[in-house]
């Protein structure tokens, strides 16, 4: 049974709350692991994500990852994809500790640890903070393994390719071949004035807007 703290919280929650509004929440209560773990245990979604805000990293064990990523596994991509990126963004990204257990996940049973240690590769680069180097490593994993992945960590494999591609000249010819071989995007349709996923127009185009 949910704490009369979480229940007042649930009332205070909306569907489709901004990330503005749910920081505010998260602001007021500060750190608080137990009713972070309590908000959890609701499977609501808003609640899950203030879950995110005000949990402790420094609890944030593998075990427990992997329970909060096997009680999400069960979602739809959309709201799957989504708490776990905030998870990353939020906490796993901010703690020594949670930053060397994300670089062990490359191999992870699990496609969702799997797509988030390249997604975190991929943020490292666009958020313009210094990546480890292990590009040539990460290309040499894209040539073996992109083309048969599970469609949600090919998603963050080619977002990181595009990065590399983008802010490393040197790799970025390589970049464009393995988009061209791979052909993943390819044929997506393309809203208006949105940047494709394919990964030769997707470094063309961002290369383009940096100069």
């Amino acid at each position: 049974m949910p704490s009369a703290q979480t229940n007042e919280i649930l009332n205070k929650l909306q569907p489709n709350m901004k990330k503005g509004d749910l920081k505010k929440i998260a602001k007021e209560i500060k750190k608080n692991h137990a009713l972070a773990m309590d908000l959890w245990s609701t499977e609501n979604f808003e609640a899950r994500l203030l879950s995110v805000l005000i949990m402790d990293k420094k609890l944030l064990t593998q075990e427990l990852i992997d329970t909060l990523i096997e009680d999400i596994s069960s979602l739809g991509d959309t709201e799957k994809n989504y708490i776990s990126e905030w998870l990353l963004a939020n906490q796993l990204m901010k703690d020594k500790k949670t930053k060397e257990l994300l670089e062990t996940w490359e191999q992870n049973p699990s496609p969702t640890l799997r797509r988030l240690f390249w997604y975190y590769q991929a943020r490292l680069r666009w958020t313009g903070q210094t990546p480890p180097e292990n590009t040539n490593h990460l290309l040499e994993a894209l040539e073996n393994s992109f083309a048969t992945e599970e469609p949600e960590v090919q998603w963050a494999m080619n977002f990181t390719a595009g990065q590399i591609g983008v802010f490393d000249p040197t790799h970025r010819d390589q970049c464009i071949k393995l988009g061209e071989k791979v052909g993943l995007y390819k044929d997506e349709i393309v809203p208006k004035n949105c940047t494709p996923n394919y990964l030769p127009e997707f470094i063309r185009i961002e290369v383009a807007k940096k100069k």
